[in-house]
């Protein structure tokens, strides 16, 4: 059984839909296809990020999602992020989550679900995707973020169209 979503504002969904564009351009950079942004409550764009965690120049650990967290961490205060929505192309793996968790985003908002993403990317070394969704990492935490998605799956799910075969 799964939740209703909530309704995402026009404005939500450009942000989310931009995410998807970015990843986009992820793609077009020779990157892996995910992007996130971190908004805040008036739908403001504080911070963005493609994918970064492609070896050998890449680190495995800048994922678009950790890298935009990290971001507007060193810009707004605790208060200010606790009413951001981070919006990602793909749900947040759980070493993402652990980075929107610890820097006090107060939402997640993600189109492509983990499950939706194995079945484009299937046992590709370089995405050894967790059976782990996000709401059972932040279901561990203190404190409460709040997730909706997945969304829009065919569309965040284009970009990885061919990426992942050999």
């Amino acid at each position: 059984m799964t939740a209703e979503q909530p309704k995402l504002s026009a404005r939500e969904l450009e942000l989310l839909r931009e995410t998807i564009r970015l990843s986009e351009e992820s793609k077009a950079r020779g990157r892996h296809p995910f992007a996130a942004l971190v908004a805040d409550e008036q739908g403001n764009i504080v911070s963005q990020a493609g994918n970064n965690s492609m070896p050998p120049e890449g680190d495995p650990t800048q994922h678009a999602e950790l890298v935009a967290a990290a971001l507007a961490a060193r810009t707004l205060s605790p208060e200010a992020l606790a009413h951001c929505t981070l919006y990602t192309s793909a749900e947040p793996c759980c070493m993402c989550a652990g980075a929107v968790y610890w820097t006090g985003i107060g939402r997640v908002v993600y189109a492509l679900s983990e499950h939706t993403l194995l079945g484009l990317t299937g046992d590709h070394p370089e995405n050894p995707t967790f059976s782990l969704p996000c709401r059972e990492v932040f279901a561990r935490g203190q404190r409460r973020v709040e997730v909706v998605g997945p969304l829009i799956e065919d569309e965040a799910a284009a970009p990885h169209r061919g990426f992942w075969q050999s």
